[in-house]
């Protein structure tokens, strides 16, 4: 896995290798527009903050038992 700055454009392969997944369910979220990306030309670049975005977004808190 490559290392990246803050802000930095990744490619849809770096984007799947940062979120542990394949590439097909980042492609995936790009067509539903679940995740904000980038075109340049025939290219799609994600920008790091907007996957660690997705992620918080994702978070669920744990439960705090009551007895």
């Amino acid at each position: 896995m490559s290392h990246t700055t803050p802000g930095q454009l990744l490619t849809v392969t770096e984007a799947a290798e940062r979120l542990d997944t394949p590439v097909r369910f980042v492609r995936r979220l790009i067509a539903e527009r679940r995740i904000p990306f980038h075109k340049l030309g025939r290219h799609v670049r994600i920008h790091t903050h907007d996957i660690d975005d997705f992620i918080a977004a994702g978070r669920v808190e744990a439960r705090v038992s009551r007895r």
